[in-house]
C-alpha cells in the first residue's frame, strides 16, 4: 500500500472517530435543515452527521398552530434526544424535542426550590375529579384536601386564578409533582393571629364578618382570626338560634370581652355594642300606658312579657284576669300576644310591673279582688333582699309579696277573723 493510500485511510478513520455517537436522553446541538409538511422540522445533530425530526408539539411547552411560528431553516435548536426512530448505515434517525429539554430545566428549577423550601406560582389550568391541575411549566396537582384549610364545595371557582402554593412531593422521573395551597393559607392564617392575638385587647370594640353559624354562637373574622360570639351574647332578646338574626358574611360589631393566646379563644359580644334596653325606659314605658308584648316565660307567680327587644315585665298572677285562675298556665301560653298596661317603672331595679286584667273589662257581679300595698308588692330590690326567695323559677328579683301574692293578704284576713 502505498503512503499516500495510507494516510487517506488514517484521515477517514480520524474523521469516523471524530463523531459523537447519539443516545436517548442526551442533549444536543441541532440546526433546522428543512420544515416537513408543516408537521415537523428536520434536523442534522451537530458533530454527529445525524439526522433528527421534531414534531410538532415536540417544538415548546405550549401549544403550537403552526410550526413556521417557532421554527425556521437555518434556526440552532437545543433538544434532548427521546428514542431512536430506524436504523440505517448512517446510524439512524432520532426523535427529538425542545419541550421536554424544557419541562427537564423546570424539574430542576421546581428541584433546587422545594429542597431550599421556596413557593412556586401557577395558574389553575383545570377542574377535575378530586383536585386541581396546574401549570406550572410541568403539570402539577392539587387535591382537593390540599386547596384550603376548610371544604369547598365548587371547586370551579379557581380556574384560571394565579396562586401559591408549597411544594408537597416531586418526582421528575415519573412527571409527578403534587403541591399545596392549603399549607400557605394555614401559616398566613397562623401568622396574622399571633399578630391579632398580640394587639387585641378586652373591652375594645372592632369590626368583623360572621364566618361560621353554630347552635351555640357565631364566630366572627377579625381579619385572620375567628372570635365566638356565644348566643347569649348576640342580642340582649333570647336568641333560640344564631341563624335567626345572623348570617354569614353579614358584617358586626363587637366587643372583645377576653384574649386567650394560650389556647387560641377569643370571647366577643354583639349585644354589647348595642344601647341598652332598659335606657329611657320611663320615657318608652311610663306608667299608665299600654304596650304590646309576648309571653316569654310563665311561673307559679306570674308570667314575664317582653314588651321590648330585652325588656321583660311581670304580670302578677292577681293581674292577669278579673276572676280567679289556679295557675298563668290556665289562661296564657308561652309565646302569646299580650296587651299589658304599665303600673310600676323601676329602672334602676330594672323591673315593670305590668297588668293584663286592667285592660279588660270587670264582669258583672264579679267581687273586686283587694291588691296588695304598693309598698309590700314592689319594694325596691336593696330593700327587699332578707325577704326574697329563691325558687327554681327566676324571680328577676321580686318580693316575697310578688311571689306569695293574694295568698298572703287572704291567710292575713283569716287571721284578723279568727282573733275576732
Amino acid at each position: 500500500m502505498s503512503e499516500n493510500n495510507s494516510n487517506d485511510n488514517n484521515d477517514l478513520l480520524n474523521a469516523l472517530n471524530s463523531i459523537e455517537t447519539v443516545k436517548v436522553g442526551d442533549v444536543v446541538k441541532a440546526e433546522v435543515l428543512a420544515i416537513d409538511d408543516d408537521k415537523q422540522a428536520i434536523v442534522g445533530i451537530e458533530g454527529t452527521g445525524i439526522e433528527g425530526v421534531v414534531p410538532q408539539k415536540e417544538l415548546s411547552t405550549k401549544p403550537v398552530s403552526d410550526i413556521n411560528d417557532v421554527v425556521k431553516v437555518g434556526d440552532t435548536l437545543d433538544l434532548v434526544v427521546i428514542s431512536k426512530i430506524g436504523s440505517d448505515k448512517e446510524g439512524g434517525s432520532y426523535l427529538l424535542s425542545v419541550r421536554r429539554l424544557e419541562a427537564r430545566k423546570v424539574w430542576d428549577e421546581i428541584q433546587k426550590k422545594y429542597e431550599a423550601g421556596e413557593t412556586i406560582e401557577a395558574p389553575v389550568t383545570q377542574v377535575v375529579k378530586g383536585g386541581l391541575v396546574v401549570d406550572a411549566g410541568v403539570r402539577g396537582f392539587v387535591p382537593a384536601s390540599m386547596i384550603s384549610d376548610h371544604f369547598v364545595e365548587d371547586l370551579n371557582q379557581f380556574k384560571g386564578q394565579t396562586l401559591t402554593f408549597k411544594i408537597i412531593e416531586i418526582e421528575p422521573s415519573e412527571n409527578r409533582l403534587i403541591l399545596s395551597h392549603r399549607a400557605l393559607v394555614e401559616q398566613e392564617k397562623a401568622a396574622k393571629r399571633d399578630e391579632i392575638m398580640s394587639t387585641l385587647k378586652a373591652g375594645e370594640t372592632v369590626t368583623g364578618k360572621v364566618a361560621r353559624l353554630t347552635s351555640f354562637g357565631a364566630f366572627v373574622d377579625l381579619g385572620g382570626v375567628d372570635g365566638l360570639v356565644h348566643v347569649s351574647e348576640i342580642a340582649y332578646e333570647r336568641v333560640e338560634k344564631p341563624s335567626d338574626v345572623l348570617k354569614v358574611g353579614q358584617e358586626v360589631k363587637v366587643k372583645v370581652l377576653s384574649v386567650d393566646p394560650d389556647r387560641n379563644r377569643i370571647s366577643l359580644s354583639i349585644k354589647q355594642t348595642l344601647p341598652e334596653p332598659w335606657d329611657g325606659i320611663e320615657e318608652k314605658a311610663p306608667e299608665g300606658s299600654v304596650l304590646e308584648g309576648t309571653v316569654k316565660r310563665l311561673t307559679s307567680f306570674g308570667a314575664f312579657v317582653e314588651v321590648f327587644p330585652g325588656v321583660e315585665g311581670l304580670v302578677h298572677i292577681s293581674q292577669i284576669a278579673h276572676e280567679h285562675i289556679a295557675t298563668p298556665n290556665d289562661v296564657l301560653s308561652t309565646g302569646e300576644t299580650v296587651k299589658v298596661k304599665v303600673l310600676e317603672v323601676h329602672p334602676d331595679a330594672h323591673r315593670l310591673a305590668l297588668s293584663i286584667k286592667a285592660l279588660k273589662e270587670k264582669p258583672a257581679g264579679s267581687e273586686e279582688r283587694h291588691e296588695q300595698p304598693k309598698q309590700q308588692q314592689r319594694a325596691p330590690r336593696k330593700q327587699a333582699a332578707p325577704t326574697q326567695m329563691s325558687t327554681d323559677d327566676d324571680d328577676e328579683g321580686f318580693t316575697l309579696g310578688d311571689l306569695v301574692g293574694d295568698q298572703l293578704k287572704n291567710a292575713q284576713k283569716k287571721a284578723d277573723s279568727d282573733n275576732k
